[in-house]
């Protein structure tokens, strides 16, 4: 029973940073790239107004939500590697933390902080961050459930 409250408090702290980092890389989405929507011309060496549209802001979310669960499920996994010492459990830190890094990588957010950008992407550009981020969701469940 108790374990099952602990479990219950797991999930909802977790889901309150996830809340948090999604609010708060929305405000900066909005704070840094909203006045620069709007139409686009062809790419130039420059920085194109209008290039962060709205899937590069859902795709910047998403990526700072998905960074936020890697490392949910990093700790979640050390621990478990602490308790068990189970080699099985190594490979899950290696894979979140693979996956943690290719996240911070390519991030619109940290990107954008380089002067890079992409380009015309439209639905492309977030589609595969909300495919991880349902992915990630289903591991962190199972994680914390078993």
């Amino acid at each position: 029973m108790k374990k099952q409250m602990d479990n219950k408090n797991k999930i909802i702290i977790i889901f309150a940073i996830l809340v948090a980092v999604a609010i708060l890389a929305t405000v900066w989405v909005i704070i840094q790239e909203a006045p620069n929507f709007g139409p686009r011309g062809p790419p130039g060496t420059g920085f194109v107004p209008g290039d962060l549209e709205f899937f590069y802001a859902a795709n910047s979310i998403l990526s700072a939500v998905n960074i936020a669960l890697l490392i949910a499920l990093t700790i979640i996994y050390l621990d478990i590697y602490v308790k068990t010492r189970s080699r099985f459990t190594i490979g899950l830190v290696i894979f979140a933390l693979v996956f943690l890094v290719k996240d911070i990588t390519s991030s619109p957010l940290i990107v954008s902080l380089f002067r890079f950008r992409a380009y015309g992407l439209g639905p492309f550009e977030f589609l595969p961050g909300l495919f991880e981020f349902l992915a990630l969701c289903v591991l962190l469940y199972l994680s914390i459930r078993y």
